[in-house]
């Protein structure tokens, strides 16, 4: 009888910690899920902006500066605040770098970028920078490609195609300007995430994160000083309400549910997660700002989240991929 109450007692208790296993694993992917919509939210806040008369400019500096404090806050709150060593004068002048071109300069090429495309295609190009980061790491640092990252990158760069393809002859003279600037932003972010790779594990994510972001912070309110400074306070309330919604919801908040994602079931189920972020970008575009969604662009989406989904599954030795949009 003893022995009979202990096996049942120690299946119970075995069975409710499958059952909590279970909730806290839907719990992390419900984050990361949500954290890539919120993400993807960006595009349509900046093309419900576009409708109020305003610019990249404006809009990438409010976004900072509503960005910066909350940042800071996140930081400050974190584990990381107390045990990361101090900084050396050459990573101050390594993430300035990383500030300026893979938060300035790539979400200031995404932001033009946008005025001329949808959001939804434009969430497509960006869904294609773990690929691109792997075509640099081959080209910059040597590092190799397998068979199946080449299949990968070769099928996504064939998504891409057929999502604008017949945008192309369409009534939109400047959808090559507008893909370039989408696909230049996926560069520099691309890069951003290659050599920040080295310095993420002795400066910490959060604060790397928090410095760079304030660095852009930086370049942003300067670039709109000498652009047009009475701008910034010129501006419909509309538009200071959409970029506090874009700081707070689509880049505070994703950046560190996607860190908590990382942090409970690791970077390539938190990718997988991340898929529905271009899907989330088409729908919304079509609910919000009344946006087309064709048949080859779906199929073009589809073989991107293919593509992606190849690298992730990638068994073979590998780059280090990461799949943070900006």
């Amino acid at each position: 009888m003893i022995c009979i109450f202990v096996i049942i007692k120690f299946y119970s208790s075995r069975k409710i910690l499958l059952i909590n296993h279970r909730r806290s694993y839907l719990l992390s992917i419900a984050i990361a899920v949500s954290g890539s919509i919120m993400f993807s939210g960006k595009a349509i806040l900046i093309k419900l902006a576009y409708q109020y008369g305003t610019t990249s400019e404006v809009l990438l500096a409010l976004r900072m500066i509503f960005a910066f404090p909350l940042f800071w806050l996140v930081y400050l709150c974190s584990k990381e605040r107390k045990n990361n060593p101090p900084l050396l004068r050459k990573d101050l002048l390594k993430i300035l770098w990383l500030g300026f071109s893979g938060y300035f300069i790539s979400s200031y090429l995404d932001f033009l970028g946008l005025y001329y495309i949808s959001a939804g295609l434009e969430r497509i190009i960006l869904y294609l920078t773990p690929a691109i980061v792997i075509v640099i790491s081959y080209f910059v640092l040597h590092k190799p490609i397998s068979k199946l990252q080449w299949l990968s990158i070769l099928i996504g760069y064939v998504g891409v195609i057929l999502a604008f393809i017949e945008d192309v002859g369409g009534n939109n003279p400047n959808i090559w300007l507008g893909v370039g600037l989408v696909f230049a932003s996926a560069c520099f972010y691309a890069g951003y995430l290659i050599f920040s790779g080295e310095m993420v594990k002795r400066i910490g994510s959060i604060r790397l994160v928090t410095y760079a972001s304030s660095f852009s912070a930086f370049f942003s309110i300067l670039q709109i000083v000498f652009h047009s400074p009475q701008a910034i306070i010129e501006q419909v309330p509309q538009i200071y309400f959409l970029s506090l919604i874009n700081a707070l919801v689509c880049t505070v908040f994703p950046i560190v549910m996607t860190m908590i994602s990382i942090e409970r079931i690791g970077s390539s189920l938190t990718s997988q997660a991340g898929i529905l972020g271009p899907v989330s970008t088409i729908f919304l575009g079509w609910y919000f700002l009344k946006e087309e969604v064709n048949i080859l662009q779906i199929f073009g989406l589809i073989l991107v989240i293919g593509a992606v989904w190849l690298l992730v599954n990638n068994k073979e030795p590998k780059s280090d991929v990461r799949t943070t949009v900006i």
